[in-house]
């Protein structure tokens, strides 16, 4: 018995395929992201720097909040990524210095 499948949705598959290239586009943008702080990480534990910034960690913080604000993005969405991004990093920075 043959199954009787709807016909695809064009107009859905064409914004699926533009989700499908903007995810992506993130995953290499942060994968640049994390090249970029992992030398920030070697650069800091070489030269004895702490791990984390917290004051530049609050200026980028309300720099993406407002930035999220003028993209129509929930701010709060924007506070809580980068948050998760800079946790990661600075547990990079922690793990450089200590492998040093």
């Amino acid at each position: 018995m043959a199954q009787n499948t709807p016909a695809p949705d064009p107009a859905l598959a064409a914004f699926r395929a533009s989700i499908d290239n903007i995810d992506a586009a993130l995953i290499h943008i942060l994968a640049e992201r994390f090249r970029i702080t992992q030398a920030v990480g070697a650069y800091k534990a070489t030269h004895q720097l702490p791990p984390s910034d917290p004051a530049r960690e609050e200026r980028q913080i309300a720099r993406l909040r407002k930035l999220a604000e003028e993209a129509q993005l929930n701010p709060d969405f924007g506070e809580k990524f980068i948050r998760f991004i800079i946790d990661e990093v600075i547990r990079h920075h922690e793990r450089a210095r200590v492998e040093g």
